[in-house]
């Protein structure tokens, strides 16, 4: 069941093609933004990978390669998503992410599910919204 939404980001993207994968196109894309996790405002730096899968659907990895820093520490994550372009040129992606810390602000996040849109615009600006899988 959806739970409560628990963060919301904005980030600015830059996109980098990777080698073909069984003649798929692939392409990295790091992004950086601010937001909000747990009512603390937080700054949002990631790395993930995605390819087109064979009905045209995109699939995406954020392999631990993703972070989150509050002023009393950090948070890693990583995620999973399949996604679509969109007619703009942007893309739409719906996944799943998990997240480590030490960081009393953002203790809330340990040990649960979360589920996601990742929605990136033809100008490279992304929304992060996340909501608890209760």
């Amino acid at each position: 069941m959806l739970g409560e939404k628990i963060g919301h980001a904005t980030a600015q993207t830059q996109l980098k093609v990777l080698p073909a994968k069984n003649g798929a196109p692939q392409i990295e894309t790091t992004a950086t933004g601010t937001g909000t996790f747990l009512g603390v405002e937080v700054q949002v730096m990631s790395t993930y990978a995605a390819g087109f899968q064979a009905d045209g659907s995109l699939y995406g990895e954020c392999p631990d390669s993703g972070l989150i820093m509050a002023a009393d520490g950090a948070a890693t994550f990583r995620a999973s998503a399949t996604g679509h372009m969109t007619e703009d040129g942007g893309a739409v992606f719906k996944g799943v992410a998990y997240f480590n810390t030490s960081a009393p602000s953002l203790s809330g996040l340990n040990g649960k599910t979360f589920v996601f849109d990742w929605v990136t615009d033809a100008d490279s600006t992304a929304t992060w919204d996340l909501w608890e899988w209760a």
